[in-house]
């Protein structure tokens, strides 16, 4: 990936072809071996690290003029702090094995840097002209062999939302495991979506039904009239969608029974989208037995003169705390008179029903902190009324 991307695009290849050893790591680029003078005169080497902008696998003009470093603060050739780039000093862990101590602002008279040539070689001409005082023949272009990424990821082009947020180490958390999403309805294709742009190893999709027009105006994406035409498995519909993406997507085109619902117990993390109580039943009497963890999504809106009113519900199972599931989720069918049942459109209420689930699994995985450890979260319309019950 790393190796494709300097390749295809220009600024990075030139580069690369320069002599500049850089390096493309947790979605940042990382210029190595940087010559510089410390406090006590003596020329160290450093890495100077940007972060990534990109517009698919070429990279776009750099979205900030600051950069960091790791290694002492540059000096002068007589040992004086070099301040005309001083910005801050302090330790900052960016990812797992990627460590900064300085970051610098060299902001060009335009603004902005057109490309990374321009930021990395103008960054490098102002740490490296001290070093080249006291040894003139020392420079960056160490033409050095540097290794590609340790490990592949998921996704199919870098994530650089995360490290451009600076949250990688808590987006990390995230890549264990497999997740198993049952209903790929409005809610359910919304948590798709959401589980989806995270790094987790594998997210297996259950569901029988076809991708049919109704589902286009409740679901993320926006098919075509050929796409509805062609009458997809949901899973195979999403599958094909966000596999553009991100790979580990396994689709499941038929229901969970009491046939096939051990497939469940190989799940680190399950999310219950479907209405029905019956299956629902099944699956939640296995799951307890397998010692899962579960979150059960769910709503309830009905009509009054003419506008919708409603509860929206996330309630979460854990081996921990089971007794408050039963009392709050109905396991028997569907109540006839809930007009959600019969497809009212309202997608906003799927999707921040998806991302209040998704939510609630983030902190199961130690992504948000959370304090209340609550198992029971409603959203009530009318009152913009969240509440938080059966805590842990």
């Amino acid at each position: 990936m790393s190796q494709q991307l300097i390749s295809r695009s220009a600024d990075l290849k030139r580069l690369r072809d320069e002599g500049y050893g850089i390096e493309i790591r947790a979605g940042y680029l990382l210029t190595k071996d940087v010559p510089y003078v410390d406090s006590h005169k003596q020329v160290k080497l450093g890495t100077l690290v940007s972060e990534l902008t990109l517009a698919g696998d070429i990279t776009a003009p750099p979205s900030t003029h600051v950069a960091f470093f790791v290694g002492d603060h540059p000096c002068n050739d007589d040992g004086s702090k070099l301040t005309k780039i001083e910005h801050g000093s302090a330790p900052q862990q960016l990812d797992q094995d990627l460590t900064i101590h300085h970051s610098f602002s060299a902001k060009p008279l335009s603004g902005r840097y057109n490309d990374y040539y321009e930021k990395v070689t103008t960054y490098v001409a102002i740490i490296t002209a001290s070093a080249q005082v006291i040894d003139p023949k020392i420079t960056a272009r160490t033409f050095s062999v540097i290794a590609s990424e340790k490990a592949e990821s998921v996704f199919n082009y870098i994530d650089t939302a995360s490290s451009r947020a600076g949250i990688n180490l808590a987006t990390q958390r995230l890549e264990r495991g497999r997740v198993g999403i049952v209903g790929l309805g409005g809610t359910g294709s919304y948590v798709f979506d959401l589980v989806a742009k995270t790094p987790v190893k594998e997210i297996h999709l259950f569901d029988g039904d076809d991708f049919l027009q109704h589902n286009a105006f409740r679901s993320p994406s926006a098919p075509s009239i050929d796409q509805l035409s062609a009458r997809q498995k949901k899973v195979d519909y999403f599958k094909d969608l966000y596999s553009k993406m991100r790979r580990g997507i396994f689709a499941h085109p038929y229901y969970i029974n009491h046939s096939n619902v051990d497939q469940l117990r190989e799940m680190d993390s399950i999310f219950l989208c479907l209405d029905l109580g019956e299956p629902k039943k099944v699956i939640v009497d296995n799951l307890e037995a397998f010692g899962a963890s579960f979150i059960d999504v769910g709503m309830g809106v009905d009509l009054l003169n003419g506008t919708l009113r409603g509860v929206v519900r996330v309630t979460t199972s854990i081996p921990e705390q089971r007794e408050h599931f039963r009392k709050r989720v109905s396991l028997a069918d569907a109540h006839v008179n809930n007009d959600y049942d019969h497809n009212i459109q309202i997608a906003d209420l799927n999707a921040l029903n998806a991302a209040l689930a998704v939510i609630k699994w983030k902190k199961l995985w130690g992504f948000y902190l959370d304090l209340e450890n609550e198992n029971y979260t409603t959203y009530t319309i009318d009152g913009n009324m969240l509440l938080n019950a059966d805590h842990s």
